[in-house]
């Protein structure tokens, strides 16, 4: 089975999560800046199988997109048109930041790291993925 990748975009960095072969457990991989984020990912994908691509997809508590998705939908069009054969998919990503801040001080992580963004962003799609994982078990269980 091919792995299935996160990505928490950012206008200045992205964090990247991946799962394992199985999709069973969702890890973080590495928090990439912004403008190299596609040649990051093709360089991935040539070296890892990638069944799906996971874009967290921010929103306001009223459900509509929130403003960085101006961003990102750019973003996912060119994804698409440099990585054609590889799927991609939005995930709601509500709440993954703060679920991050709260994963590092339950995990003991000192104050200092947890003003690292870079360590945030990641943590971020780590929680999209393995939550897309989740709601993928749940959707077959049904």
């Amino acid at each position: 089975m091919a792995r299935l990748l996160a990505i928490d975009y950012g206008r200045k960095r992205t964090g990247i999560a991946v799962s394992d072969t199985l999709q069973l457990i969702a890890n973080g991989l590495t928090t990439v800046p912004s403008h190299q984020l596609i040649v990051f990912l093709k360089d991935y994908i040539q070296r890892e199988s990638v069944e799906r691509i996971i874009i967290g997809m921010p929103r306001q508590m009223n459900y509509e997109e929130s403003e960085s998705m101006q961003y990102i939908k750019p973003f996912v069009k060119k994804l698409q048109k440099e990585l054609p054969d590889t799927p991609v998919e939005y995930f709601d990503e509500r709440f993954t930041s703060m679920m991050a801040h709260q994963t590092m001080i339950d995990g003991g992580v000192k104050k200092k790291q947890r003003q690292n963004k870079a360590l945030v962003d990641e943590i971020s799609a780590t929680i999209i993925l393995q939550g897309y994982m989740e709601s993928q078990r749940m959707s077959r269980m049904r």
